[in-house]
């Protein structure tokens, strides 16, 4: 299908950041937007870029009342030399497929999805910050349209990509974080959603992170929904726990989201040749490692912080602090490599980086 465009006039253009230092995160977006429809009599059809708008949803619409809404989250980065990347996107997009499966939704077209997501980024390219620590945040969206109620899949999708430039996730930057471990509430039970991008997961979040936020911490660090004994992942991060001399992160295991930057880390620690596994890791471990001097660090990835090192993890009122309440060895090397290979400045042994310019 024919990707059509229509340009913003001048009267439609935004004003750019005149400070990049100053970005934060997810509320600055760009001049355009990708948008195309499903029909399940047709399906997906209109493939096009048009001035950034709201959009007019009939209030009936089944994405409203039933929930079927999915996203995901992926970057570009400007270089050293001015040419644009993108970092894993096409994993990104059989992510998004795997989220649409298992809330009943229509796949995309990977191809064509990433052939519109290049044209809007170089559409828009002037949004693309070129300072440090800076990059272009991309929100590929799903929501079911057709106007009906009652329970079933819907058979109408709008599916739309907004871009806008970015800063650090956190305030805290690279400096750790605190988390508060929830021992009451649920994110997600396995054979749930958990593993699926989709916006329920994260309504279902929000209570005990805005309880946690109000004792001072950044995060939540969820357990288990069946015996609130197995540490999961963090609101939005997967986690990691530096053990002796071995990385340890939970399982896929349905309830824990698939992430590209969890998986980029368990590879380039392997790399290394640091022993790493997947397992599942009780919370009673964790806290016992942190007592007897065996937890060396632990940290959190995603696309948004990239990696953010855990300096105090609070459980049964009592803290335990981490690495000595700062950014720990491996943290910081996977960092410093994620990042260098994201902005071209080190080599790609992995094929993870696409240049688009």
């Amino acid at each position: 299908m024919e990707i059509n465009i229509l340009q913003a006039n001048p009267g439609q253009l935004k004003s750019k950041p005149a400070d990049e230092s100053n970005l934060g995160f997810g509320d600055i977006f760009t001049d355009h937007m990708f948008l195309m429809e499903y029909k399940s009599a047709k399906g997906w059809f209109n493939p096009r870029i048009e001035p950034y708008a709201k959009i007019s949803i009939d209030p009936a619409a089944m994405g409203i009342h039933y929930g079927q809404e999915i996203f995901e989250g992926l970057k570009a980065y400007c270089g050293e030399d001015g040419g644009i990347s993108l970092f894993r996107a096409r994993d990104n997009f059989e992510r998004f497929n795997r989220s649409a499966r298992r809330m009943c939704m229509a796949e995309v077209n990977i191809d064509l999805a990433i052939e519109g997501l290049i044209k809007l980024i170089l559409l828009d390219r002037e949004w693309v910050p070129k300072s440090p620590g800076t990059s272009l945040y991309i929100r590929p969206t799903m929501i079911a349209t057709e106007p009906h109620l009652g329970v079933r899949p819907s058979n109408e999708y709008l599916f739309f990509i907004i871009i806008g430039p970015v800063g650090a996730y956190y305030k805290e930057g690279l400096n750790p974080v605190k988390i508060y471990v929830e021992d009451f509430y649920v994110r997600a039970p396995r054979g749930g959603t958990g593993e699926a991008k989709t916006a329920g997961n994260y309504a279902a979040s929000l209570f005990a992170a805005e309880e946690a936020k109000a004792k001072g911490f950044t995060q939540v660090l969820w357990l288990d929904a069946a015996e609130h004994k197995y540490v999961e992942e963090v609101g939005t991060m997967n986690m990691f726990f530096v053990i002796d001399d071995t990385v340890i992160t939970s399982p896929l295991g349905g309830s824990v989201l698939a992430g590209i930057t969890r998986d980029s880390a368990i590879q380039l620690v392997k790399d290394w040749g640091i022993k790493c596994e997947e397992r599942a890791l009780s919370i009673d471990e964790v806290i016992s490692a942190a007592r007897n001097g065996r937890l060396k660090e632990a940290f959190g990835t995603g696309t948004a912080a990239v990696i953010s090192p855990v300096g105090q993890i609070t459980y049964m009122g009592k803290d335990h602090i981490v690495a000595g309440g700062k950014m720990g060895e491996i943290s910081q090397r996977l960092y410093d490599e994620i990042t260098a290979i994201q902005y071209r400045k080190k080599k790609d042994p992995h094929g993870w980086v696409k240049r688009i310019d």
